[in-house]
């Protein structure tokens, strides 16, 4: 009777949708959430955009499919490792000075209907633009 019990509460928690990831072992290929932690420059002038400025977003959990977002746009994005992404500035993106809003969104992978949560989007940091 305990055993059953016990089976039953396993399969609860493994197959709930929202289940943490590390608890289920069909999530293994799950894609976390990105965080972002700087930029760098955090500020820029607009004639450096103009020339095609490169920005450095630095967090952890970036994968081969995070790109970088400014102001809801996602741009080609080199991933140079799980915690450094570049994106190159230019003035079809930012059209003039002000603040930016710069975000990473990583697309979900295949494992929702396992209930395991799958990608999203980093919190947003402001970009300086003069």
């Amino acid at each position: 009777m305990h055993s059953r019990l016990w089976l039953a509460a396993v399969l609860a928690v493994l197959f709930l949708p929202g289940c943490n990831n590390t608890l289920n072992p069909f999530c293994g290929s799950a894609r976390p959430v990105p965080l972002i932690g700087s930029l760098s420059p955090s500020t820029v002038n607009f004639t450096q955009v103009e020339q095609g400025s490169v920005l450095t977003v630095k967090g952890s959990q970036f994968v081969s499919s995070s790109q970088v977002m400014i102001n809801g746009r996602a741009l080609s994005t080199s991933v140079v490792s799980n915690q450094v992404l570049k994106v190159t500035l230019s003035t079809g993106i930012i059209s003039e000075p002000g603040t930016v809003k710069v975000n990473v969104l990583t697309p979900s992978g295949n494992t929702g209907d396992l209930g395991c949560s799958s990608g999203g989007k980093s919190t947003e940091l402001a970009l300086t633009v003069n």
